[in-house]
């Protein structure tokens, strides 16, 4: 009798192990791309941290597409069970088409989709006008403003539809003042050249917005080119850890956990 009970005590803690699993969130994979500057780890660190704390119950994980660690490929191979791949990316472009999709590909034991970048999205229209506050900007601003998104670039012209949409709402965000993209890499325009146009159309008084996930080397770079104000990158702002938690949920109501993955959101 003993040893009746004794193994009917392990089957059922065993069950119950399953069950637990089975109503565990699926892990929240956050997506960075990478950088050789140390404060962007700091940054996407901290912006994680922050996802944690709205979503307690989430297990959240990182993974890198170059220059750092954890790679991606890293963490996907260490996971079990079901997961949901967010990219810390403000636009569609090679990594979400191609090296996120390639990295979940390559992990068939997971149960996995890849939630759409984090732009465009009024939450990042708000920590994009939030960080231009910090920089001084004000909202009773001379008829002469105007401000030049920074963005990385890309040479999908996808990624140039969903940086133009975030100016757009950038610039409903403020009020109407005229928000011309400029990128750092691609097939532009710059950043100067962006200024260039904005002072053409009367706009004098020109900050930049940088619409930058974390710090690097091209967010510094366009923060040079700005004739003046020029806004942090978003990191840790509360927009976008409420972005990430949004883009996590609504990846998980849009079709059920299977593979191949597919991008879900967009």
């Amino acid at each position: 009798m003993t040893r009746i009970t004794v193994q009917l005590t392990d089957r059922l803690s065993t069950l119950g192990l399953r069950a637990a699993r089975r109503d565990r969130p699926p892990t929240l994979v956050a997506v960075a791309h990478g950088s050789r500057d140390p404060a962007a780890s700091r940054t996407v660190t901290a912006l994680l941290e922050r996802v944690r704390a709205l979503r307690p119950d989430v297990p959240v994980r990182l993974g890198h597409i170059e220059l750092n660690q954890p790679l991606l490929a890293d963490t996907l191979a260490a996971l079990r069970g079901e997961a949901v791949v967010v990219p810390l990316l403000l636009g569609r472009g090679y990594h979400v088409k191609q090296d996120i999709p390639a990295a979940v590909a390559a992990a068939p034991h997971l149960a996995a989709r890849i939630a759409a970048p984090l732009g465009p999205h009024p939450l990042l229209a708000e920590a994009l006008h939030a960080r231009l506050a910090e920089a001084g900007w004000r909202d009773a601003v001379p008829p002469g403003a105007g401000v030049v998104l920074a963005a990385a670039g890309s040479r999908d012209p996808d990624a140039a539809v969903d940086t133009a949409r975030t100016a757009a709402l950038l610039s409903a965000r403020l009020g109407g003042v005229p928000v011309l993209p400029g990128y750092a890499s691609g097939l532009g325009p710059t950043v100067p050249e962006a200024v260039r146009a904005l002072a053409a159309l009367g706009r004098e008084r020109t900050a930049v917005a940088s619409c930058f996930a974390a710090p690097g080397r091209f967010a510094a770079e366009c923060a040079g080119a700005a004739p003046g104000l020029a806004a942090a990158p978003l990191g840790a702002h509360p927009a976008m850890a409420r972005l990430v938690v949004h883009r996590y949920e609504q990846a998980l109501s849009s079709a059920p956990l299977s593979h191949p993955a597919a991008t879900v959101g967009v």
